[in-house]
């Protein structure tokens, strides 16, 4: 049995009415007001609720693992701006005048944060108390993790653990250089050689992170005499790769191989033409459709970029990614990018794709030339997680189960979650005041979903991303839809 402990927070959300005007005002039309009331989490649990962690797995985690509350509370909660002080009291924020450091694009951050803040709902930034997981410990209490990118479920396996260790005691803590002069350690070039043979590509290089690998890739090979057409939903770290490059870009409509052809067929004619498609795309957590970008790659003599961030270790019976969803082969595949901080439970990112691009681009991509090596812990991480992988594919079937459970239930109870085929499981609002008021009322309830509003996705489609791991039991997830029942008939009064 495992006891979770829903603490009334001290803060102002337990009784109070907030309009959501107050919270963004660009979300909310002038004229408009939109108010919602708050409960405490005893009228809604009870003092004290209990969840079984074992009946109905889905999952491996091993809830004894999890430590025990402790009895520190910040003086004042997150949510409520302890990060920050006395900042947003004290009248501190610029001008913005256009002499100053930040200019008026730093106005709309701080309104955000002051009043998300006032309302103590800000939703950012919560230190956890202990390792991720299902559940997780912050300011003292427990929560349901609901926006973690733990697709495999394997953050404090032990294996994984000891890996890690064992490998600092050899190595060290850092390599002391980057890749291209004295920061490669034996245990790189391994784990590159056990990357490539499990994705089925003839090389692999590693970075930093996913956000630097596809920086280097793309800045290493393209120019202004080329172009880039690509997925309008395809992540930032690609569209930055692409104005560091200098490339031309064109958006071709989501996932749509018509829009895509027409804009391939109407672009003025350049060097190369590189296709750039997410395989699970991060905020929406539908997949790319593979086999028809490849049919129109050769169609059009192109080339072929894939973002694996979120569908390496998720898709697939193995966990090989979107090339193993489609029974595609890996090589019809220009460039795989990817990251080993989300199923894989380390740090870094990598590139998978031909021996001739791998050796270029370990003598011409900035981040391998200027950045530091990947450290020797994360190295064996990434080892011991892919060979964990291997061996224990059921956990792709397992987190399989799981977000097919969650959507569908979240659908049953009348919430909108889009496009979703995998672990990403996004809940649209749309209105930025809402999604945030809405986290906080699961905050409150002990789930935490962390809403993602402008920039990261279009104003007018503000969502919370829900992340489904393999470490959920079904009584998990049953807690998370149990929150969401309740919340369902909670909806904005818009007077007329």
């Amino acid at each position: 049995m495992f006891p979770v402990y829903l603490r009334p927070k001290a803060h102002r959300l337990s009784s109070r009415t907030i309009p959501c005007a107050a919270l963004f005002a660009p979300a909310v039309p002038r004229g408009i007001s939109v108010t919602t009331s708050f409960t405490t989490p005893q009228e809604i649990y009870g003092e004290r609720s209990t969840i079984t962690g074992r009946q109905f797995r889905f999952g491996f985690d091993d809830m004894s693992k999890l430590t025990e509350p402790t009895t520190h509370l910040s003086p004042v909660p997150v949510a409520e701006g302890g990060l920050f002080g006395d900042f947003f009291t004290t009248g501190r924020c610029s001008g913005f005048h256009k002499t100053a450091l930040m200019d008026g694009r730093g106005r709309r951050v701080f309104e955000m944060a002051r009043r998300a803040c006032d309302a103590g709902v800000y939703p950012f930034q919560l230190p956890l108390e202990g390792r991720s997981g299902p559940w997780v410990q912050a300011e003292g209490r427990r929560y349901l993790m609901l926006s973690s990118y733990d697709y495999l479920g394997l953050i404090g396996d032990e294996r994984v653990n000891r890996a890690a260790v064992e490998a600092i005691s050899q190595y060290g803590t850092g390599t002391g250089g980057v890749r291209m002069l004295t920061g490669t350690i034996d245990i790189h070039h391994e784990m590159e050689r056990e990357l490539a043979a499990f994705k089925g590509t003839q090389e692999v290089v590693g970075f930093s992170s996913g956000y630097l690998a596809n920086l280097a890739v793309l800045s290493a090979l393209l120019s202004p005499l080329d172009r880039v057409v690509m997925d309008a939903l395809a992540h930032r770290s690609l569209v930055d790769a692409c104005r560091l490059a200098g490339v031309p870009v064109r958006r071709f409509a989501h996932n749509d191989c018509d829009s895509l052809r027409k804009e391939l067929a109407t672009d003025p004619p350049a060097g190369r033409t590189l296709i750039v498609a997410d395989g699970v795309f991060s905020m929406d957590g539908d997949i790319c459709p593979l086999p028809d970008l490849v049919a129109v790659k050769k169609e059009f003599g192109c080339y072929l970029l894939i973002d694996e961030a979120h569908s390496f270790g998720v898709l697939g019976a193995g966990g090989r990614g979107t090339d193993e969803h489609f029974g595609v082969a890996p090589t019809d595949v220009d460039i795989w990018t990817g990251s080993l901080a989300k199923a894989i439970p380390s740090n870094g990112g990598f590139l998978a794709l031909s021996q001739e691009l791998a050796i270029y681009l370990q003598h011409a991509a900035a981040p391998f030339i200027f950045s530091a090596a990947l450290c020797p812990s994360a190295v064996a991480a990434v080892r011991e997680s892919i060979n964990i992988l291997r061996n224990e594919p059921e956990r792709v079937a397992c987190l399989r189960e799981g977000s097919n459970y969650l959507r569908n239930g979240l659908r049953d109870l009348g919430y909108n979650v889009g496009m979703s085929q995998t672990a990403v499981i996004p809940v649209i609002f749309g209105d930025e005041a809402v999604t945030t008021l809405f986290a906080g009322r699961l905050r409150d309830m002990g789930v935490l979903a962390i809403p993602v509003i402008f920039p990261a996705v279009a104003q007018g489609v503000a969502r919370l991303r829900l992340c489904v791991t393999a470490a959920h039991s079904k009584a998990d997830l049953d807690f998370a839809l149990d929150a969401f029942r309740k919340l369902k008939d909670w909806v904005p009064v818009v007077p007329k």
